[in-house]
């Protein structure tokens, strides 16, 4: 994977991670994927190879990262979810080719065929992102509580009160920005 680009940032469930390929997306938004060997890489390391990626398939993979985003923010906030959405979603579900698999260690995982493609892999994605949203899942989905990130995350702590998608990146910047005022208006008052 080429350094010029923002590292990923993966976690447990693939379709937020997925949505998560473009972050703060109320501040100065940072696009993960923005080429189509990246999608290739993204895929590459979340399990889904595929060999390759054209201009129209990339725009494929935005159209249901923004509609995953979409539906998984409402969901999150216990609104309505967004049809449009919810149509690209079960779209790119039913028409994606994967197979089930157990692996040893007692885990469901995807298997793409030889032949497969971006859209296969997207179909993948989309499945996992009904499993999310419609509840079938132990966990809730919440947003980041930073305001220039609100990333719909999906959290499976066991009070259900995770606040930040990451706590590498949102978590500690926000814990720091908390310290430098606190530490501010220690140094204003003792002057």
């Amino acid at each position: 994977m080429c350094a010029a680009f923002p590292d990923f940032r993966l976690g447990n469930v693939l379709a937020t991670s997925f949505t998560g390929t473009l972050s703060e997306r109320h501040g100065n938004a940072v696009e993960r994927v923005p080429a189509p060997h990246r999608l290739v890489d993204w895929l590459t390391v979340s399990g889904l190879a595929v060999d390759s990626c054209t201009t129209a398939q990339l725009g494929l993979a935005r159209e249901l990262r923004e509609s995953i985003h979409a539906a998984a923010t409402a969901a999150a906030i216990q609104d309505a979810l967004p049809a449009s959405a919810v149509r690209v979603i079960n779209d790119f579900s039913a028409q994606g080719r994967a197979a089930a698999i157990l692996t040893p260690e007692g885990k469901r995982r995807w298997r793409l065929g030889p032949a497969s493609c971006v859209e296969d892999a997207l179909g993948v994605i989309a499945a996992d992102a009904i499993s999310v949203i419609s509840g079938e899942r132990d966990g809730r989905l919440a947003l980041c509580a930073s305001p220039t990130c609100r990333a719909a995350f999906f959290d499976t702590s066991r009070s259900r009160s995770r606040k930040w998608c990451d706590m590498n990146t949102c978590g500690n910047r926000q814990k720091k920005a908390r310290f430098h005022a606190h530490q501010h208006r220690g140094t204003s008052s003792a002057e």
